[in-house]
């Protein structure tokens, strides 16, 4: 069982997954960064000084009454909260992450296309009496005996 699982985990694809994952982790943080720090600030200040972090609904009051000045405060005086901002930061990071994904793997299906070959020369011709396939500098065909116009 330990020899079979180590020919499992040593396929190529096995480790090219865990590979694939371990970037695509480290890609997501910096999107989330991204994300969080250099996009969403300039349009909370463009839809007037929101900051999407702090974008919360109170469901239930905590220990100490709200209003609650940020989502920190509500969440250190027990409130339930509806976290709207950090959904929103989180469908924004997915979209990001997947429109790269895309332009990759874009990218990668073009590189590895086919490519575009010169047909073959011709080199054979159809006789004109019994349709036959003859070499293009016959000038008798072989299966019918006709002579050939040029």
């Amino acid at each position: 069982m330990l020899l079979e699982f180590k020919k499992f985990v040593m396929r190529g694809n096995v480790i090219d997954m865990a590979v694939g994952i371990i970037i695509g982790g480290a890609f997501t943080k910096i999107v989330n960064s991204m994300v969080a720090d250099v996009l969403m600030p300039p349009l909370g200040l463009l839809l007037g000084k929101v900051d999407f972090s702090n974008w919360f609904v109170v469901l239930k009051q905590g220990a100490t009454a709200g209003p609650y000045a940020s989502l920190s405060a509500a969440q250190a005086a027990g409130a339930t909260t509806l976290n709207i901002g950090n959904c929103l930061n989180a469908i924004i990071s997915f979209l990001i992450v997947a429109a790269c994904i895309f332009f990759l793997i874009k990218m990668i299906n073009k590189l590895n296309a086919p490519k575009e070959t010169a047909p073959a020369p011709v080199t054979t011709k159809k006789c004109q009496y019994c349709c036959s396939e003859i070499a293009l500098e016959a000038t008798r065909c072989p299966h019918c005996t006709s002579e050939l116009g040029k």
